[in-house]
């Protein structure tokens, strides 16, 4: 139960920080759902790619500890997220391009994430409600495919909140928090680094 309730208060956190960046989904009564699910990929979108051009090029390789990925290695991951949950919804076989393990500067993984998302676009353009309840396998499960695109804005969200971290921990301002004024200062009597 205490981890259903986390899960609930991340993803409302979640929505509230991408609800500053996302444009009011367009009116469409005859396809709500996957109306409103484009939008959210199309704010998620922003923000990646925003995060991406943000950290500095050196700090590609940065991670807090050895036990998880690099920032750059996060988003080879995410690219590569972008083929398996989008091929689902397409009917298509992954292309599999191994962004994480074959991309390693900041020029690469830019270049690989924006070719995920013009690949996820077709997906997400060509969905309709009624194309949504299409039954996909994912994971070995039946799911709708519009169940795909869900889960594909929620994976990418999850490590947007690892980006988030690994920005802050380098004095980075994330893009969900640009206009929200200068970071709080840390305990103590450091101040908090000024907004570039």
């Amino acid at each position: 139960m205490q981890r259903a309730s986390v899960v609930v208060c991340l993803l409302l956190l979640s929505c509230f920080a991408l609800a500053q960046v996302t444009p009011a989904p367009a009116s469409n009564p005859a396809n709500p759902y996957s109306a409103y699910t484009k939008t959210m990929y199309l704010g998620i979108q922003k923000i990646l790619l925003r995060s991406a051009e943000k950290m500095p090029a050196e700090h590609y390789g940065y991670k807090p500890t050895d036990a998880v990925r690099s920032y750059g290695q996060i988003l080879g991951h995410v690219a590569d997220a972008q083929y398996l949950f989008c091929s689902k919804a397409l009917g298509e076989t992954n292309p599999a391009p191994k962004v994480e393990e074959t991309k390693h500067t900041k020029a690469e993984l830019i270049a690989a994430l924006k070719d995920a998302f013009q690949y996820c676009d077709r997906a997400y353009s060509g969905m309709t409600d009624a194309a949504g309840a299409k039954p996909v396998k994912l994971f070995g499960e039946d799911a709708p495919a519009l169940g795909t695109l869900i889960v594909n804005n929620t994976h990418t969200m999850e490590h947007y909140g690892n980006l988030v971290t690994y920005l802050r921990m380098n004095g980075i301002v994330p893009p969900t928090s640009e206009n929200n004024g200068p970071p709080p200062a840390p305990s103590g009597t450091a101040k908090a680094p000024e907004k570039k």
